[in-house]
């Protein structure tokens, strides 16, 4: 059989400048089993593109180990596309950036993304809030109390007033994503008080992204999550500023 002659194409080719319209990396930690999933599930994937890494972990979810992934964070963002721009970046993780604080975040990922917007949980949490005209709020978090107390501080430090915190005692955030979904609806619906404005549910791991909308139904006020927060930030951060349906009643609200 003769051999074939490998040939080059003559075109010249001419390359769009992205494959996608908007970038965002996303730092999760390394036993997160939810993340990429709510990202998957709530945002437009011709127009989006998630680009992510993970950032070594050691359950359980305490202070202290929670503490121990802020010199990692540097690294697991540089990792991310590297020398290619992003348009926003966000740390999966709620606790960590309310015990290290929004800021120590945001100057750990901007070491190795300089210029490039950081997104937290928290942070994401209270714009929501702020958007939506709630500053009376309740609590929902699946943490140990000794970690879900750091909420109450952080809140209450930026002008929020807390009614209710609850917290469920799981240590280990694998868990905390195996918790059922009619139990997140049902712990919410327990949790939120007749004078709250509206209802925070913590964490990352927690699927409460995926009933937002459902508990919102339920108890007649605003529902804020973790991830769903956090994509919407995101989204609006990096330029998309469409209505998603489905997860709450933020999601359909623009940036500004």
């Amino acid at each position: 059989m003769a051999s074939v002659r490998v040939q080059k194409n003559p075109h010249e080719f001419s390359l769009d400048p992205r494959a996608e319209r908007f970038r965002i990396g996303v730092v999760v930690l390394a036993t997160d089993h939810t993340t990429e999933r709510d990202f998957v599930r709530i945002c437009p994937r011709e127009d989006v593109g998630i680009y992510v890494n993970r950032v070594a972990f050691e359950n359980p979810a305490t202070p202290e180990n929670l503490a121990r992934m802020q010199p990692r964070l540097t690294e697991a963002s540089a990792l991310i596309l590297p020398g290619e721009s992003l348009d926003a970046i966000y740390y999966s993780c709620t606790a960590a950036s309310v015990l290290l604080g929004d800021d120590v975040v945001q100057a750990a990922l901007n070491e190795s993304k300089p210029g490039v917007p950081v997104i937290t949980p928290p942070l994401a949490a209270r714009t929501a809030l702020e958007k939506l005209g709630a500053k009376r709020i309740s609590i929902l978090t699946p943490y140990l109390p000794v970690t879900g107390e750091l909420f109450r501080g952080y809140f209450e430090k930026h002008g929020f007033q807390v009614a209710n915190l609850v917290c469920l005692g799981f240590a280990d955030d694998r868990d905390m994503a195996r918790i059922s979904l009619s139990e997140i609806v049902a712990a919410a619906r327990d949790a939120v008080t007749d004078d709250s404005e509206a209802l925070f549910i913590s964490c990352t791991a927690l699927r409460g992204a995926q009933v937002a909308g459902e508990i919102e139904r339920e108890i007649g006020r605003p529902v804020i999550t973790s991830n769903q927060a956090s994509i919407w930030l995101s989204l609006r951060t990096a330029g998309f500023n469409e209505p998603i349906e489905g997860f709450g009643r933020l999601l359909t609200l623009r940036a500004s």
